[in-house]
């Protein structure tokens, strides 16, 4: 549930509710997943570590909201996902994900339960994808919702995000556990006030409409002013989320890859009875994984980037899927798909950085453990 890669620079997609917000912020804007989205306001580092030390905000408004509702939209939604969408309760959400057939990923998501109905977060960049294709699984009796146009997302992350929700909202934060949710009212707005993020710190993401966003962006700005907020680009939310080993897509995983190898199988629930690639995955599970993402540190100053080679032998072990210059540990980390016997934590391998080859090592995650 990630950024996402860039693909280029520019100004061309569509404009979130919030678009002004950060023209007067001074962000620099890139085109991404069909929206102008801010990469970055001062500098990724700077934007990092405030949310790590006090607290930021971010739109991520061009998330995918689908809404579906029926008397068997829970068995529905648990067919078409790995996790198990029957066992929530009403205000729960959980981290699942989407199979094609031979079981590789479609999309990770979140699926949120209501009363009477499912909410599921997508990717951006696979919006129309995953839409077309839960709609033609869909039995008649289901009911689909595309709300990503009227539906602006933000997410308010660092250690101080309940103190200052506190400020906005009359709604229990401290009753809302880690994957829970209350609807309620954010700066008199009418909000889904959900404890999730991709950042690893504390935090919430507010789902509202999208005439209200800028008047609610604008109240948490000025009810983080004791605590510096500042606004975060999708940069930092890059960086943040590769500290803690949460998987991008388009990244980490995608069409090629399945949520074993993936170390993804805690949410994919095998014996929860039929979902779509559930055959496939218990092929997988039965004869074993030839490859395994892992977390690595490299030595020195070194960055690794996305699609660098693994070496160890002489021979290429597998490849980089993330990289970045940690802020939090001063040190190049990244993820890669390693043939299985190279994925033990303290194994050694070198990555081909342009023909320089550079040491690493397998190391445990996350990277980055928040220290409150």
């Amino acid at each position: 549930m990630g950024v996402g890669r860039i693909e280029e620079d520019g100004m061309d997609g569509a404009k979130t509710a919030l678009y002004d917000k950060h023209i007067e912020a001074g962000a620099k804007m890139v085109s991404f997943a069909g929206y102008q989205m801010p990469i970055q306001y001062r500098s990724i580092t700077e934007e990092h570590k405030r949310v790590r030390e006090t607290v930021g905000i971010f739109d991520v408004s061009h998330m995918g909201e689908f809404w579906v509702k029926g008397d068997r939209a829970a068995e529905f939604v648990s067919k078409i996902t790995v996790n198990n969408a029957e066992k929530l309760q009403v205000n729960q959400a959980q981290y699942s994900a989407m199979l094609y057939e031979n079981g590789t990923i479609i999309d990770d998501l979140i699926v949120y339960r209501f009363q009477s109905r499912f909410m599921l977060v997508v990717n951006a960049s696979n919006r129309v994808k995953d839409y077309d294709w839960i709609k033609k699984h869909a039995p008649g009796d289901i009911i689909l919702d595309d709300a990503s146009e009227r539906t602006s997302l933000m997410a308010i992350q660092g250690r101080f995000a309940t103190a200052l929700l506190k400020k906005l909202t009359k709604a229990p934060l401290d009753e809302i556990q880690f994957y829970w949710f209350r609807e309620g009212e954010v700066a008199g707005k009418r909000a889904i006030i959900s404890r999730t993020g991709y950042t690893g710190e504390e935090g919430f993401e507010l789902y509202v409409d999208n005439e209200d966003a800028p008047e609610i962006w604008d109240a948490v700005m000025d009810a983080g002013k004791e605590y510096d907020i500042e606004p975060i680009g999708l940069g930092a939310r890059d960086t943040l989320r590769l500290e803690m080993k949460y998987a991008l897509y388009g990244n980490d995983i995608d069409e090629t890859t399945n949520p074993i190898e993936a170390g993804l199988g805690w949410i994919t629930k095998v014996n929860k009875g039929e979902f779509i690639g559930r055959d496939t995955i218990l092929d997988v599970k039965a004869k074993g994984i030839d490859r395994k993402l892992i977390g690595f540190v490299v030595d020195g100053k070194a960055i690794p980037r996305h699609g660098y080679k693994c070496i160890a032998g002489g021979e290429e072990v597998g490849h980089v899927t993330s990289g970045c210059w940690s802020p939090s540990l001063e040190q190049g980390i990244g993820m890669a798909y390693l043939s299985k016997e190279y994925t033990p934590v303290d194994t050694r391998f070198d990555l081909d950085i342009r023909g320089k080859i550079v040491p690493a090592k397998v190391v445990e995650t996350p990277f980055y453990k928040r220290p409150y």
